[in-house]
């Protein structure tokens, strides 16, 4: 009987990408993949490790498919990514459960790993997490047809206090732009319009291989592939966006007037704790260039509260910050103090329920902006992504070029005969606090 093997992915389009070359790899070997975990006779669990709350939903995702060795068909329990990169002794040694272990920087091995566990070998594969993306494996794209992501390097150099990357995905690395070029043109062969591009450190793109910033050329180079329409770009490290880059965003049209720049914070005692580049004023000023260089431009930035130390006073400026601004699209995350990090070290750790609210407080001051910023599209006319049709109530959804896969808002439209994947131009009648509803137009 062919095995059936299910992957289940938690946390980050990085690791969705992971997923996708491992499920390309298990499909090449001859197995049958499966969406099934009750079909599944192989489940490997893709986790997250990066704070608390996705290791606890790791774990628990583990747990809960183990049942299936009794009530299903399951025959081996696979557990890969960042959380076997960092603990695999501890999963080894508390979860029996587990019949093998492959890292971050073995993924590519998959199927050995497979064929180990089916003979009852327990194997553990977890190495440096060095993965070269510039040999050419098979990957099954798991998104819709019309958009993919592209990893365009792994790891990450910058040394942040709060943060476990580097323990789990290694030294910053670049992808050879013709790697990344020769996969874009792949995915748009298969339909594929919409490529965002990721990495932990996207600014930096380049600067290992090619000795300077090379993600603008990059950028215009993939906007060049056939088929391609949208380009957008994910996790700029503010420490590395030149002028060279927001002029390339505002100057091709294919590429998404979108910047996704993690700030982390506003005050510069906690800046300089959290070890991030520059000082409020720097954040300031790049604002400014951004916005003055793109003047369309839809700005999101992720906002950490309750770091160690962190005051009242601390977070009272921050919101006033944040109201200050008018990021576009505003993320907040809750410390999480993560081991063999160095700000898991420092003194005047918070309360977790003083974290929760300092972050349902700046979310609530960034409701009102976001609904004050959609207002301000209505009577305009935008490019909308057609994703899907909900026929009960008659209307297409779709993305505007302002709006990132999955974590922003959707807009409603109101047409006829819409194709999934069309990109449409669509008048914006109406606001809502994340979202827009409009109408097709000719």
């Amino acid at each position: 009987m062919t095995e059936k093997v299910k992957i289940v992915t938690l946390g980050c389009e990085k690791n969705l990408v992971d997923s996708e070359i491992m499920s390309g790899l298990i499909d090449e070997r001859g197995y049958s993949l499966t969406d099934s975990e009750d079909e599944a006779t192989v489940i490997i669990v893709n986790t997250c490790g990066f704070i608390d709350a996705a290791k606890e939903e790791s774990i628990n995702t583990i747990l809960n498919l183990a049942d299936l060795k009794e009530t299903g068909n399951l025959k081996a329990l696979i557990v890969s990514g960042c959380l076997t990169q960092r603990y695999k002794e501890e999963l080894m040694k508390e979860m029996p459960e587990i019949d093998g272990i492959v890292g971050t920087g073995d993924f590519h091995h998959i199927n050995d790993i497979v064929d180990q566990a089916l003979r009852g070998r327990k194997p553990i594969m977890v190495g440096n997490p060095v993965f070269n993306y510039e040999k050419v494996l098979p990957r099954k794209v798991t998104t819709p047809r019309y958009t993919a992501y592209v990893k365009i390097a792994e790891g990450c150099d910058n040394a942040c206090t709060f943060c476990s990357i580097p323990i789990m995905r290694g030294k910053f690395r670049s992808r050879s732009m013709e790697s990344i070029l020769s996969e874009v043109n792949q995915l748009a062969s298969q339909g594929v319009r919409e490529i965002s591009l990721i990495a932990q450190d996207s600014t930096n793109y380049g600067t290992d291989l090619y000795d300077k910033f090379m993600l603008p050329e990059l950028m215009n180079r993939v906007t060049e592939v056939p088929g391609i329409e949208w380009v957008r770009l994910h996790y700029a490290y503010p420490g590395f966006f030149t002028d060279e880059l927001m002029d390339t965003i505002a100057g091709n049209p294919k590429i998404c007037k979108y910047v996704d720049l993690p700030l982390q914070h506003s005050e510069d005692r906690i800046l300089k704790r959290m070890r991030r580049p520059g000082r409020q004023r720097d954040s300031r000023e790049l604002i400014r260039r951004i916005r003055e260089r793109i003047p369309d431009v839809s700005l999101r930035t992720s906002i950490i509260v309750g770091f160690p130390g962190e005051t009242e006073e601390d977070f009272r400026n921050l919101c006033e910050f944040v109201k200050e601004i008018k990021f576009d699209r505003l993320g907040v995350f809750t410390y999480s103090q993560e081991q063999d990090t160095p700000a898991s070290r420092l003194p005047d750790q918070l309360p977790e329920e003083v974290k929760e609210y300092r972050a349902n407080l700046l979310m609530e001051i960034q409701r009102e902006i976001s609904k004050a910023r959609n207002e301000e599209r209505i009577g305009k006319v935008l490019d909308v992504l057609i994703e899907r049709y909900d026929g009960r109530n008659d209307v297409y959804i779709g993305r505007s070029q302002y709006d990132a896969p999955e974590i922003d808002g959707e807009v409603f439209v109101t047409g006829h005969k819409l194709s999934i994947g069309e990109i449409a131009k669509v008048r914006i009648t109406h606001s809502l606090e994340y979202d827009l509803s409009g109408e097709e137009i000719a």
